[in-house]
C-alpha cells in the first residue's frame, strides 16, 4: 500500500515506462523479502465459489469491492493466497479479506522505501493514488514509520487474470508511543510471482516536501 500521500510525487528524471521483469520480488509487506509462487486452488467457476475470511469481531469495514471496481473483478477460491494476506492483531496485514481475479487491466499504486529497491514491487497496493496528509495515509493503511518512509511511488498496470486479496487493515504496533487500530480502508494484497508477474508497465515517482499551513 506502500504508498505516500502528503508528499507530492513527480516522475523521476530520465524515467521511462518499464515492464516488470522476473526478479527476486518481494513477499512480505514492506520489507521486500522473496516469496514462493502462490499455488492456485482450483474452483468450479460458480458465482458462490470464493475465499472469504470470517471477520473477527474487532474488524471494521467490509471486504466488498469499491463500487467503481465491482465489474472489474470476480470472487474466486484461493485459500493459500488469502492466508498470506491475513495478519495477527498488532502485526499489520489484513484483518479480513476476499480473493478476487481481475477481469481487465487497471492501475494500482504502491508507496515504498527507496533505500530498499527490492521493495518496489512488494505485496501491498492501493486502488487510488496517495493524496492528502502523509500521517492520515499511514493511519488508514497501518504503515509504521519503521517499515517505510514512503518516499517513492510506483504506478503499475494490474494484468487481466491476476489474483489479489481485497480487505480491511489489521492493527499494527509500531512502538510504545504508536499503535494503529484496525481500519476500514480497502487494501490490496498481491503475491508477486517472478514466473508470472501480476503487474506490468510500471512508472516510478519521487516524493517531495509539500507543506500546508495547519488549520487552527
Amino acid at each position: 500500500m506502500e504508498r505516500a500521500p502528503g508528499a507530492t510525487f513527480t516522475v523521476s528524471k530520465g524515467e521511462k515506462m518499464t515492464r516488470s521483469i522476473p526478479l527476486v520480488l518481494l513477499g512480505v509487506s514492506l520489507c521486500g523479502c522473496g516469496v514462493a509462487p502462490v499455488k492456485q486452488e482450483p474452483h468450479s467457476g460458480a458465482a458462490a465459489a470464493q475465499s472469504v475470511a470470517p471477520a473477527p469481531s474487532h474488524c471494521v469495514g467490509t471486504v466488498g469491492l469499491p463500487p467503481q471496481y465491482a465489474n472489474a473483478f470476480e470472487a474466486v477460491v484461493d485459500e493459500p493466497l488469502l492466508k498470506r494476506a491475513l495478519g495477527q492483531t498488532d502485526k499489520g496485514g489484513l484483518c479480513q479479506g476476499t480473493v478476487y481475479k481481475s477481469k481487465k487491466t487497471l492501475p494500482v499504486y504502491r508507496a515504498w522505501n527507496s533505500t530498499n529497491p527490492r521493495s518496489r514491487l512488494g505485496n501491498w497496493w492501493a486502488f487510488n493514488r496517495p493524496a492528502g496528509r502523509t500521517a492520515a495515509y499511514r493511519d488508514a493503511y497501518e504503515i509504521c514509520y519503521q517499515w517505510s518512509p514512503l518516499d517513492q511511488l510506483t504506478r503499475c498496470t494490474l494484468k487481466k487474470g491476476a489474483r489479489l486479496v481485497v480487505g480491511t487493515g489489521q492493527s499494527a504496533y509500531c512502538d510504545g508511543f504508536l499503535t494503529y487500530p484496525v481500519s476500514p480502508a480497502k487494501q490490496i494484497y498481491i503475491a508477486i510471482d517472478p514466473d508470472s508477474p501480476a503487474v506490468s508497465d510500471c512508472v516510478d515517482y519521487d516524493g517531495f516536501f509539500n507543506w500546508k499551513r495547519k488549520e487552527s
